[in-house]
C-alpha cells in the first residue's frame, strides 16, 4: 500500500484534474468532508476569506457558554503545560464552530497561516473547509485533520486534534482542538484532547446534578477517582436522573437511564446503599446481571439517613457562586475547581493581589462544601506572634499569664465540621509553620496545656506574598507549601479582568440598588489603575452613592468625586529603620498613622504608599517598634 502521503498527492492530482478525489486514497471521514466542501461549491485553490464575529456577538456567546468555557480554559491551560514543545495552539469553540477562546505560544500566533486563528473567527466547514473544529462539529466525535487533509492550502502545515464535549443531555456543548504545525505533530495529542473532553463533560454533568445524590462507581477500585468512572445522578426516591457516557458503558444493556429505579440497574435496596455511602467511603455495588462494581456516594454528607430519603427532594441550594462575579471565564474556571477541591476537603490555596477577592473565594469554597461548621477567618499577619498558637490551638485556664478564665477552644475548634480561613498566611512564624504541618498530618490539635483532640476543617489558606521567594530566603516552609497547595489558584488582579463593568455593576447594586451606572461612568473607571481592586473600586462606588447626581451616575460624577486622572498621588518610599532611637520610631510610626488615615484605613494601601511590608504597618498599629 501506498504511504499516507503518497496517497494524498494522488488525491490532489484527481481533484485538481476531475473536481473530486477518488474514494480510496483518504479514510472515510476526510473523503466525506472534501465531498461535503465541493458540493458547498468551495475551491480548493480560491479559499474564502475568513469571517470573524463582532466582538458585540463574541461577548455574548462568550457568556451564554460561560460554564463550559470556564471549565474548558482550565483544561486549555492543562493541555498546553503537558503537550510539550513549540508551534502549539489550544482552542475552545461553540457547537457551532465560533472560536470563542486559544491559548498559543508565540511561535504558534506569529506564522502567518495562524492570523485568522483567533477569538471570533468562524471554522465551519463552509467557511474554512475540513479542519478539526469545524468537521469534529459536523461529525459530533472526534477527528484529527493532517497537513494535506485539509481541503484548503492554506492550512495544509497543520496537524487540527478536534473532540467535542457533550452537555448531560446529549447535546454537543463544544469543541476543543489542539493544532501544531505538522513538524510538531505527537502520537499523544489525540488521546490528551480527549481526556480533557471527559474531565469538561464531567464537570458539567457534576454541576447539572449538584442537588442530587451522585454515585461514582467502576469496576476496579483504583480506578474510581479517575475519568473512566461511570456517573450517576439520582433522587432522593432513587430514581435514575442521568449517567454519563462511561457509567452507560459500564452498564451495556442495563436500563441505566432517566426515568429509570436505582432497583431496575441494580440488586440491594436502595436506602440500604445510602445510609451504607454515608458510613463508609467504598462499598460493594452488584448490577443486576452480576457485575461487581466498587461505588461512592460523592457528595452524601449533604444527603439525610434513610429514614427522611423517601421525603420530597428540597430545591437544589443557590450556586454558592452567585455572589462571586465571575463573567471572565479565567475567573470562572477558578470558581469551578475551588466548588469541586472545597467539596473533597482539599486544601485550597488562593493568591493575588490585596483586594481580589481572596476571602470571598474562601467564602465561596466554604458554601460550595456544604459543610455545615462555621465559617472562620482569621489573619495571620494581625496576630501578635506570642500568640498564635494559642489563637489557632486553643489554651486551657492557666496555660499562660493572661489567658482567659476557662480557657479557650482556639479557633481550629470553632471551625470543626466547617472551614479555617487562615489569611496572609505568608506572614506566619516559621515556628508555628512546623505545628501546622503536623496538624496537617493528623488533623488533630494540641490546645496549649491541654490534650490532643481531632478536629474536621476545610482549610483555606490566602496570601499575596511571594511564597518562592519566601521559601528561598527560609522565611516559609517548602513542605508546609505543598500542603496548603493541593489546590492552588491566582485570582487577577482588577486591571486585567475582563468583567470590570458586571463587577462594577454588582458591587453598586449592593452599596445602593436604586443608583445604576451609566456606560461612560463604567468606561471613566475602568481607565483607573485600581491598585486596591475591588476593596478600592467598593470604597470609590460608595463614594459615588453619595453624589447627588439622581440615579443614574455619568462619567462626569465620576471626574468630579476622584478626578479624571489614573494613578494615585505615591508619597516618596521609607525605610523603617530597626535600629533608630525611640523619637526616630515614634516620627516613622506617626507617618504610617498619618498614611494609615489618609488612605481610609486600608492597610494595603499604606503600605504600598510608604514602600512597607504589612507586617510593618500592622506593628505600627499596634505600637511596636518598626
Amino acid at each position: 500500500m501506498l504511504p499516507a502521503s503518497r496517497r494524498l498527492d494522488g488525491a490532489w492530482l484527481k481533484l485538481d484534474d476531475e473536481g473530486h478525489p477518488p474514494a480510496g486514497l483518504m479514510s472515510a471521514d476526510i473523503y466525506d468532508s472534501w465531498m461535503r466542501c465541493i458540493t458547498l461549491g468551495l475551491d480548493a485553490l480560491r479559499p474564502p476569506s475568513p469571517e470573524f464575529v463582532d466582538a458585540a456577538v463574541l461577548r455574548q456567546e462568550q457568556q451564554r457558554c460561560s460554564l463550559v468555557r470556564g471549565l474548558a480554559l482550565a483544561e486549555m491551560h492543562t493541555l498546553h503545560q503537558q503537550i510539550a514543545g513549540s508551534n502549539f495552539m489550544i482552542a475552545f469553540a461553540t457547537a457551532e464552530g465560533l472560536l470563542l477562546d486559544s491559548i498559543s505560544d508565540s511561535s504558534f500566533s506569529d506564522a502567518s497561516d495562524a492570523a485568522c486563528i483567533r477569538a471570533g473567527s468562524i471554522w465551519t466547514e463552509s467557511i474554512c473547509g475540513t479542519n478539526g473544529l469545524g468537521t469534529a462539529a459536523y461529525l459530533k466525535r472526534p477527528i484529527v485533520v493532517h497537513g494535506r487533509e485539509h481541503f484548503f492550502a492554506r492550512y495544509n502545515n497543520l496537524t487540527c486534534v478536534a473532540a467535542p464535549i457533550f452537555a448531560p443531555d446529549g447535546e454537543v456543548a463544544g469543541i476543543l482542538d489542539a493544532s501544531s504545525d505538522c513538524m510538531s505533530r505527537q502520537a499523544h495529542t489525540q488521546a490528551l484532547v480527549a481526556m480533557a473532553a471527559t474531565q469538561i463533560e464531567n464537570g458539567l454533568f457534576r454541576e447539572q446534578h449538584r442537588g442530587n445524590i451522585l454515585i461514582a462507581f467502576h469496576n476496579r477500585g483504583e480506578y474510581l477517582h479517575t475519568l473512566s468512572a461511570g456517573l450517576l445522578a439520582v433522587d432522593n426516591d432513587g430514581r435514575i436522573l442521568a449517567a454519563n457516557r462511561a457509567a452507560r458503558v459500564l452498564l451495556h444493556g442495563l436500563p441505566a437511564f432517566a426515568g429509570r429505579l436505582f432497583g431496575d440497574v441494580f440488586r440491594g435496596r436502595f436506602s440500604d446503599f445510602v445510609d451504607e455511602g454515608r458510613r463508609k467511603e467504598r462499598q460493594r455495588l452488584e448490577d443486576d446481571v452480576g457485575s461487581q462494581f466498587v461505588a461512592t456516594i460523592e457528595n452524601s454528607r449533604q444527603f439525610p439517613m434513610t429514614h427522611r430519603v423517601l421525603a420530597p427532594r428540597p430545591a437544589p441550594p443557590k450556586s454558592p457562586a452567585a455572589a462571586f462575579v465571575s463573567a471572565d471565564p479565567r475567573i470562572a474556571a477558578i470558581v469551578q475547581r475551588v466548588a469541586i477541591a472545597a467539596a473533597r476537603k482539599m486544601p485550597i490555596l488562593i493568591r493575588g493581589e490585596t483586594g481580589t477577592g481572596k476571602e470571598q473565594m474562601a467564602r465561596h469554597a466554604h458554601a460550595a462544601s456544604q459543610r455545615a461548621g462555621s465559617f472562620v477567618a482569621v489573619n495571620c499577619a494581625a496576630l501578635p506572634d506570642s500568640l498564635i498558637e494559642a489563637e489557632l490551638f486553643g489554651y486551657t485556664e492557666g496555660a499562660f499569664t493572661g489567658a482567659r478564665k476557662g480557657g479557650s477552644a482556639g479557633l481550629f475548634k470553632e471551625a470543626d465540621g466547617g472551614t479555617l480561613f487562615l489569611d496572609e498566611i505568608g506572614d506566619m512564624p516559621v515556628t508555628l509553620q512546623a505545628v501546622l504541618l503536623r496538624f496537617l498530618d493528623d488533623w488533630t490539635v494540641r490546645p496549649v496545656g491541654g490534650s490532643k483532640r481531632e478536629v474536621d476543617v476545610l482549610l483555606v489558606s490566602a496570601t499575596n506574598a511571594n511564597l518562592d521567594d519566601a521559601i528561598a530566603k527560609g522565611r516559609f516552609r517548602s513542605d508546609l507549601l505543598f500542603r496548603l497547595n493541593t489546590l492552588e489558584v491566582t485570582l487577577l488582579p482588577l486591571r486585567e479582568r475582563t468583567d470590570f463593568a458586571d463587577i462594577a455593576r454588582h458591587l453598586m447594586a449592593k452599596i445602593d440598588p436604586s443608583i445604576a451606572l451609566s456606560e461612560a461612568a463604567i468606561q471613566r473607571l475602568a481607565q483607573r489603575s485600581w491598585d486596591g481592586n475591588i476593596r478600592e473600586l467598593r470604597n470609590v462606588l460608595a463614594r459615588l452613592s453619595l453624589s447627588e447626581t439622581g440615579p443614574v451616575i455619568d462619567a462626569a460624577t465620576v471626574d468630579a468625586a476622584i478626578g479624571p486622572g489614573s494613578a494615585e498621588p505615591v508619597a516618596p518610599k521609607i525605610k523603617m529603620n530597626e535600629s533608630a532611637p525611640a523619637d526616630l520610631h515614634e516620627i516613622q510610626r506617626a507617618l504610617v498613622l498619618a498614611t494609615f488615615a489618609e488612605t481610609g484605613n486600608n492597610i494595603s494601601k499604606t503600605a504600598r504608599r510608604l514602600g512597607i511590608s504589612r507586617n510593618t504597618v500592622y506593628r505600627a498599629l499596634r505600637g511596636k517598634p518598626g
